[in-house]
């Protein structure tokens, strides 16, 4: 993502909430969900731009909705676990069949690849420490991951 978007998302969650601490946890909050949602963006019905910002719209309205529903008794570091509760208690069906899916898209890279985004993406890890773990420059596995993450991207859907 450019700094740009992120300027903009930042410039038009302040102007919502008037209060930078908030804004800055709406823009987190909005690439959280863009990323957990980034397979189902399609280019077809608009740019990443207006993807991004319609994310941020339902998040400043899952803030402003948690704020009304309990005020002043809120503080902007507990608003990430109020505005999505759709994450907060997964169901779990809806887990297995992520799981199941993602095991399935992780299938058709090579094994390289597949190791670096479980590592670096799933496993939450430094590509430092990866790369110390499997014996190899840093930039090989920012290179796997990277090129992982685009054949992901471009897996046709449903098949």
């Amino acid at each position: 993502m450019l700094a740009s978007e992120r300027v903009l998302l930042h410039w038009r969650v302040r102007r919502a909430l008037s209060d930078s601490g908030l804004a800055e946890q709406a823009v987190q909050e909005s690439l959280l969900r863009a990323w957990r949602s980034c397979a189902f963006f399609d280019k077809t019905k608009g740019s990443v731009r207006t993807w991004l910002l319609a994310i941020l719209r339902n998040v400043i309205i899952d803030m402003v909705r948690a704020r009304a529903a309990r005020p002043g008794d809120i503080g902007w570091d507990e608003v990430g676990e109020l505005a999505d509760i759709r994450y907060a208690h997964p169901d779990f069906t809806d887990g297995l069949i992520d799981g199941l899916l993602v095991a399935e898209l992780l299938s058709r890279l090579p094994g390289p690849q597949r190791e670096a985004v479980v590592e670096v993406i799933l496993r939450d890890r430094g590509y430092q420490e990866v790369a110390d773990d499997i014996g190899v420059p840093v930039g090989t596995v920012k290179t796997r991951v990277h090129y992982g993450l685009r054949s992901l991207r471009r897996l046709p859907r449903g098949a």
